[in-house]
């Protein structure tokens, strides 16, 4: 959790590893059961209010995340206590769920369930045997995988600025928690704006949709602009040039290799602007290209 106007970065600068950790998902449990998440959870399975028992409650919205992300109905334990950080989980064998909840939470209910999001995705991930090195990395393959499975979106519901209280829960800034959730919108076809309580969460959102939507834009994808797509053109020229010894650099975000074989035709590589995992085909125009890892169809012209 991050609070303090002053301590919330923005932007995208943890942009590649949250790529990664897109492919990564998709890598490690597939398409078909990515594809079983078709639906986020519900403003009502996580609803919170005064009148409800507090342990109760916290129990009520914990397993409505672990129904969420297919995991194991087991019994949940859950603890307030004071503490550095918004939450922490016991990562076991299970099949029982432990959580500590900061003691700020008593008096925020509207929180638990994003701040469970984090710790419930810790969970499918440890089960999975899924990880990335390092704290920070790990954290965000979390909060990406929270976000695309359909219990992120409480986490970007968190990050609310008012005067000088300003609040900010999981390891994404609210741009980058955005722009997966946009790809989370496209390949789904679910728009969570409506569910947005925050009017900075709502912002967060356009602007990471407005990035994701830039991915769609560069060549070969066939929706590139034109300036991209003379910039294209001129690698193209460049890569094809029979005096050229080097390899092409990569350009925004393609780049050019010779195919395996004598005679075959050039071949570019370019991110998937679905599951970010690159693609390879050869370069002979307007094509269509079928990525192996999430299935999205692309118009290409190369």
């Amino acid at each position: 959790m991050t609070t303090g106007g002053s301590g919330i970065a923005h932007g995208f600068p943890h942009l590649d590893t949250v790529r990664a950790a897109l492919t990564a998902l998709f890598r490690r449990v597939s398409y078909d059961t990515v594809s079983t998440f078709p639906t986020s959870i519900l403003p009502v399975d996580v609803a919170f209010d005064d009148a409800e028992d507090l342990h109760l409650g916290a129990q009520r919205v914990a397993h409505a995340l672990v129904r969420q992300l297919h995991l194991p109905d087991a019994r949940i334990v859950i603890t307030f206590r004071e503490m550095e950080h918004a939450a922490t989980v016991e990562l076991t064998a299970g099949p029982e769920y432990f959580v500590e909840l900061n003691d700020r939470f008593r008096r925020h209910r509207k929180d638990i369930g994003a701040a469970l999001a984090h710790e419930v995705t810790h969970v499918w991930l440890h089960r999975l045997d899924l990880s990335f090195p390092g704290t920070r990395d790990n954290e965000i393959l979390t909060d990406t995988a929270a976000a695309y499975l359909g219990a992120g979106w409480l986490l970007l519901d968190a990050y609310r600025e008012h005067g000088p209280f300003s609040q900010k829960l999981g390891y994404l800034t609210p741009e980058e928690f955005g722009y997966v959730l946009a790809k989370r919108a496209d390949f789904f076809g679910e728009d969570p704006a409506p569910w947005f309580t925050s009017p900075q969460a709502y912002d967060a959102y356009t602007a990471g949709r407005a990035r994701s939507q830039k991915d769609a834009r560069r060549p070969p994808l066939a929706g590139a602009g034109w300036t991209a797509r003379l910039r294209y053109a001129r690698d193209r020229r460049a890569a094809q040039d029979p005096h050229r010894t080097a390899p092409s650099a990569p350009g925004d975000g393609y780049a050019f290799e010779p195919a395996p074989g004598a005679g075959a035709p050039l071949r570019v590589s370019f991110p998937c602007p679905a599951c970010c995992q690159r693609i390879r085909v050869p370069v002979r125009g307007r094509l269509q290209a079928r990525c192996g890892l999430c299935k999205t169809l692309l118009d290409c012209d190369t």
